[in-house]
């Protein structure tokens, strides 16, 4: 156990100096009931004689005074040039407290919720823990045994020796000025979105800004499309802010405008994954993107655009990112280095309309101190080195590989069990199960052999009739996709054997 350089702090004894009992004899019993009861541990280091008597204004002869009656007790040992320590033999003796019968309390009162959360809670349905650890076929991880972790902790290094009050102090509220000029630097060449630095604000990851977006735009009730299935942790957010959402479905083309214009054409906003849809996969197509720009501008709505991996693409170019051909200043962009980087940092960012600016600017002001500093410099430094770019480079190389991997297992090994479907971008895909499987047993029995394969119904606010897993290739190496497919076929076989015995 690691010692204080000063010992316990002992600032709970209170010495009564108008009681008939010498202060002495107080101190020395607090102490020792202190040891007895266990609130000071048997081996833990009592302050300094000199230093308790400063704690507690007490002379210091007071202090020895009592030190020598609980030595004298065995209760404490002096141990020469290291101090005064609670007698290990407390550990073994203490006397156990008698048992006391709790008195009856009553019945605790159900929390009272404000009605959007407590509206909210009754529809969250995903309580898993999100994952850390990366294994088949988890989805929400990028490859941690690929990041430059020399370079990272170089930088790291470098800025925990700054200036104290740049390292330990509030950062500036909208986010570090360094890492907002990065980020829209990097918009701005690489994602063809033409923006200027006072547009972007950071947050503590990409949930806190689909937070933050629903509070400032959304009254409870307001309509909000939302893509059916759709990202879990935006749909968690927005219903957090009392948002109805309204499941819109999707198909190879994306969102289906026409549709969320036929169950809510006065809808305040939409929450789109235009790049890559989470989860099964498709692009927003250019017609289906310009019809959702023109019914938003006409029903006065706001769209949010989740860009949540749109870096890693490794077949053709992507289409450019909807907040490129947004003429309206309709469309808020909301970016995360949870995939880019990793997870851990609790960082995102979002960048929203010039019309916005002042108003996101004094709710930074406001309450929104959310990621340390030093944090923010090292990211904006790793961008401005050029160490960002080269990572993202090699990331696609290795996605695609991982991706190639997954396929060629799948084709060799699911034939006519899964229908893994090939992507172009991101970290996962869905593979499609015969109507014989349920997807929900399949992903119960995948876990019980360690393998992690989500049902597309997780992702669902209604059921859509899709029937499939979303399979998370990025955070596993090759070797093990192609043993978590051979897993995967034993599992699907045998859940497959009673139907074909029938």
């Amino acid at each position: 156990m690691v010692k204080r350089a000063g010992g316990a702090l002992l600032l709970s004894i209170a010495i009564d100096p108008d009681s008939a009992r010498p202060i002495s004899t107080q101190l020395y019993v607090s102490l020792r009931d202190l040891m007895l009861s266990g609130a000071i541990a048997a081996g833990q280091r009592l302050p300094a004689s000199r230093t308790l008597a400063r704690d507690l204004g007490l002379s210091r002869t007071t202090v020895i005074d009592a030190f020598d009656r609980l030595i004298a007790e065995g209760l404490v040992e002096s141990r020469v040039g290291s101090g005064t320590f609670v007698s290990d033999v407390l550990s073994r003796e203490r006397p156990r407290a008698p048992a006391i019968e709790p008195p009856a309390l009553p019945a605790p009162r159900k929390a009272s919720l404000s009605k959007a959360m407590g509206w909210a809670v009754n529809r969250f349905s995903d309580r898993s823990r999100l994952p850390h650890v990366p294994r088949a076929f988890i989805t929400a991880l990028p490859a941690f045994d690929a990041f430059p972790m020399a370079q990272w902790a170089r930088l790291v290094a470098k800025h925990w020796r700054g200036a104290r009050e740049e390292v330990m102090g509030y950062g500036a509220a909208a986010g570090h000025p360094g890492l907002r000029e990065a980020i829209a630097a990097h918009l701005r060449a690489n994602r063809g979105i033409a923006c200027e630095r006072e547009q972007i604000f950071i947050t503590g990851g990409a949930q806190q800004a689909f937070h933050l977006i629903g509070s400032v735009l959304l009254n409870p009730g307001d309509k909000a499309w939302f893509e059916n299935p759709g990202a879990i942790g935006a749909r968690n957010s927005l219903w957090a802010c009392g948002a109805d959402l309204v499941p819109v479905p999707v198909d190879q083309e994306g969102l289906r405008v026409d549709e969320g214009l036929k169950r809510a054409p006065d809808f305040r906003l939409a929450f789109v994954t235009p790049s890559h849809h989470q989860p099964l996969g498709h692009i927003l197509s250019l017609e289906r993107r310009l019809a959702l720009l023109r019914s938003a501008e006409q029903a006065g709505a706001w769209i949010v655009e989740d860009d949540y991996d749109g870096e890693f693409f490794f077949g053709r170019r992507p289409l450019p990112t909807l907040k490129s051909v947004d003429r309206a200043g309709q469309v808020i962009y909301v970016g995360t280095f949870s995939k880019s980087l990793f997870p851990a940092l609790r960082l995102g960012f979002m960048l929203v309309p010039p019309s916005l600016v002042d108003t996101f600017a004094k709710l930074s002001s406001a309450f929104v101190q959310g990621v340390p500093t030093s944090v923010q410099a090292v990211v904006a430094e790793f961008i401005e080195e050029g160490l960002f770019a080269t990572h993202i480079r090699r990331m696609r190389r290795i996605y695609q590989e991982r991706h190639e991997a997954l396929c060629d297992a799948a084709k060799r090994d699911l034939a006519g069990l899964l229908d893994v479907a090939p992507t172009d971008s991101g970290l996962h895909t869905i593979g499609r199960l015969d109507r014989g499987f349920s997807e929900i047993a399949v992903a119960r029995a995948a876990a019980e052999r360690n393998i992690v394969v989500s049902p597309i119904a997780r992702f669902s606010i209604e059921p859509t009739g899709d029937n499939g897993l979303v399979l998370g290739f990025g955070g596993v190496k090759p070797a093990e996709i192609k043993a978590g497919v051979a897993v995967l076929a034993e599992v699907l076989d045998a859940l497959a054997l009673p139907r074909r015995r029938a």
